[in-house]
Parts: C-alpha cells; sequence; structure tokens
C-alpha cells in the first residue's frame, strides 16, 4: 500500500511541476530561479558577515538588490543557451568542449559585468563605477570562474535536457552566489591601524629649530 501511495505521490508531483518546464511558463521559472537563488546566496554571505561581526544587522536591500539582478539575468540565460543549443547541436564530446569553450569565452565576461554593474546601479552607484568595480576584480572573479563552471557546463550540456540548463545552473549558482556577495561587498579598504601608521609616516619630521619653539 505505501509503495503505491509513494508512486502516486511522485506522479503527480511529476505532473504538477512539468507546466513550470514548457513554453512561456519556463521563462518565467527561469527568471524567478535565478533572482531567488541569487538573493538565498547574498543570504547565506550575510549570516556568514554577522558570525564574523555579532553586531552587524543584516541588510535586506542589498538581498533585495540581488533578487533584482538575478531575475534580470534569468532571461539572458534562458535566450543564450537556447541560441548555443541551436548552433551545436548533439550531445558528442567534440560539440560539447564547443559550447563549453563559448561559454567560458563569451557569457562568463558578460554575465560578470552584468552583475557587477546592475549590483552597482541597484546600489546608487553609477555605471561608470559599476564598471570600474569590473575591471578591477574581473581577473579574481574570473580565474575563480574557470574552476567552478567548465566542469558543471560540461555536466549541464551533456546529460541535461535544453529546459532543465537554467534551473541547474540556479542550483549550482547558490554557491557561486555566495561567492560574488562576497566578492562584491567585501570591504577592501585598509584596517584603520594600517591608516594610521601610514599617515605617521607621511608627516613631516620635526626639524631641531621647531623642537626648541
Amino acid at each position: 500500500m505505501l509503495p503505491r501511495l509513494g508512486k502516486d505521490f511522485l506522479v503527480r508531483m511529476q505532473f504538477n511541476w512539468r507546466p513550470l518546464f514548457r513554453g512561456r511558463a519556463l521563462l518565467l521559472t527561469n527568471t524567478l530561479s535565478g533572482g531567488v537563488l541569487l538573493a538565498l546566496g547574498d543570504i547565506v554571505q550575510q549570516s556568514r558577515e554577522n558570525l564574523k561581526k555579532p553586531g552587524r544587522v543584516r541588510d535586506w536591500r542589498r538581498t533585495g538588490c540581488m533578487f533584482t539582478v538575478g531575475c534580470s539575468l534569468g532571461p539572458v540565460l534562458h535566450y543564450w543557451y537556447g541560441w548555443l543549443d541551436g548552433v551545436f547541436v548533439g550531445k558528442a564530446l567534440k560539440t560539447v568542449g564547443k559550447k563549453v569553450l563559448v561559454d567560458q569565452v563569451i557569457a562568463s565576461p558578460f554575465l560578470g559585468m552584468w552583475y557587477f554593474v546592475g549590483m552597482g546601479v541597484m546600489e546608487g552607484h553609477t555605471i561608470s563605477e559599476g564598471w570600474k568595480e569590473f575591471t578591477n576584480k574581473f581577473w579574481e572573479f574570473y580565474k575563480a570562474d574557470c574552476c567552478v563552471w567548465p566542469p558543471a557546463q560540461m555536466i549541464n550540456f551533456y546529460f541535461l535536457s535544453p529546459k532543465f540548463r537554467v534551473v541547474y545552473i540556479n542550483f549550482i549558482t547558490l554557491g557561486w552566489d555566495t561567492y560574488l556577495s562576497y566578492l562584491k561587498h567585501r570591504d577592501d579598504s585598509p584596517p584603520a591601524e594600517l591608516l594610521d601608521i601610514q599617515q605617521e609616516a607621511l608627516r613631516p619630521s620635526e626639524t631641531p629649530e621647531q623642537e626648541k619653539a
């Protein structure tokens, strides 16, 4: 009895979820999943920051900005993978390798730029300031990107149906988004003690006449 109930439940779940991956609903699924998971990544990162600084207050506005930027990335990924699957058809290793290479060379830098500039604008900065932050952090971002995404995309392109690509990427992105939140909101300013030492070193030394005065 119980195995049959479990089978019926799984069949119903499959039927209920299937419409989310068809037609126009697929675009909505990809858009919302991108926003929700980017926001979750920020929530995880802010939880880590709160552990390091117990008095810190969680910034929900920052999480909202991450959600908005994540939603804006969803349609980009939706149409990008549709184009990629149309140009490189099949699952041969050579074809999959081409997809991974094109995705890494074209999509990864573009999406990184979209993220940093978009977050900058959402947080009240100008486009030029967002671009400057992106260029300053690009190589750190891209080296980490090259370690994570080529293996993940090999699985994506070789094993998964095209309609599940963006959702799969979004779930992998949960860990990646935590890193992006850290990279975007990391405080790179030197500690106050170091600034005091630097300012002390830059002060002109007093002459003997000044000391006598």
